[in-house]
């Protein structure tokens, strides 16, 4: 697909006061670097506040910030940063433009944001979200020093202790810092698939965790810590279609060697054979069906590669100790 074809995403990052730098940097370094893995979305992203130039957090001035948008189309995904009491290795600047600025962000989330637009706030931008009362009946979350703070703002949300970020509707929350590139990667994946958000993950050297309750390393990015190309290769056509029916052969191919130094090759550097590999990435998918859908056991199995429901059993039970169906029940994995 060229990039004339691809579908624009358009991101418009609101920067507040004194903002945390990583909040604004993390989460848009996923965008640009999802830029260049794939062709099927093109992100552009925008960056907006209550004045053209601010500090951030580290003391680097922003400049060349646009106005807050008076309108915005349906698409639009609105980015809110968290910021910081104190700027470091730069002067603080006087605080008595910031409760103004802050107030003339809150006013635009309340009056500009709609029910269509997607909201993403990072860190302690959710107190600004919560000041909206775009978080009302909301399951939400932020930075651990911020839970008290925004359960006072927003009496009616549901905050979330130990998340690494909060999914509800088209409103998501991520916890401190650099839980926002978490949140990111998880939509990305979400939009792009799991083989663009893993690659991603990849060149910035960063792990892509599974979802904002689970903290264990995703399956995704399991057995991927090393530098071998042709195991890399194998890896990423298994995770872009781990439903395919895959066989050594057709792999090998792929690997640019024989089906046994494959073999070997997988073992030496995944830690695991290429077997447990594929039904690794299975279950994942198998999950995911389970928590976002109402298939059968026998649909959820043919989905994601099984050859029946049993086979789905046999591969779950090595991995979580609820069965699917009492996963599926509990809304747990």
């Amino acid at each position: 697909m060229s990039i004339a074809a691809a579908r624009i995403v358009p991101v418009w990052v609101v920067v507040p006061p004194r903002c945390l730098l990583l909040d604004v940097a993390g989460p848009v370094e996923v965008l640009r670097r999802a830029n260049i893995e794939q062709q099927q979305w093109r992100f552009e992203v925008h960056y907006a506040a209550a004045r053209s130039r601010l500090p951030s957090s580290a003391g680097l001035q922003l400049a060349q910030l646009r106005p807050l948008p008076a309108q915005l189309p349906d698409d639009v995904v609105v980015l809110v940063s968290g910021n910081v009491d104190d700027v470091y290795f730069a002067e603080t600047p006087p605080r008595t433009q910031d409760a103004a600025d802050e107030a003339r962000i809150v006013d635009w989330l309340r009056t500009r944001l709609r029910p269509s637009h997607r909201l993403l706030s990072i860190c302690s931008g959710a107190l600004l979200a919560a000041r909206a009362g775009l978080l009302d009946g909301r399951a939400c979350t932020t930075h651990f020093s911020c839970l008290d703070e925004l359960r006072a703002l927003a009496p009616a949300a549901r905050v979330m202790d130990n998340r690494l970020f909060v999914e509800d509707g088209n409103c998501w929350s991520s916890a401190g810092v650099t839980a926002g590139i978490d949140l990111m990667l998880h939509w990305l994946s979400r939009l792009a698939g799991p083989a663009c958000a893993l690659a991603v993950a990849r060149q910035l050297v960063i792990y892509l965790r599974r979802s904002g309750n689970d903290p264990q390393l995703s399956p995704w990015l399991e057995g991927r810590n090393h530098i071998h190309p042709a195991v890399h290769r194998v890896q990423d056509a298994i995770a872009a279609a781990p439903q395919q029916e895959w066989n050594l052969a057709a792999l090998a191919r792929a690997a640019n060697t024989s089906p046994r130094h494959l073999s070997r090759l997988f073992n030496e550097h995944a830690g695991m054979s290429l077997p447990d590999y594929v039904n690794r990435l299975r279950v994942s998918l198998a999950r995911e069906l389970l928590q976002t859908t109402r298939l059968d056991m026998e649909r959820v199995a043919e989905r994601s590669g099984f050859g029946s429901a049993r086979q789905l059993r046999r591969a779950w039970s090595r991995s979580h100790e609820a069965t699917p169906q009492e996963a599926r029940k509990s809304g747990e994995g």
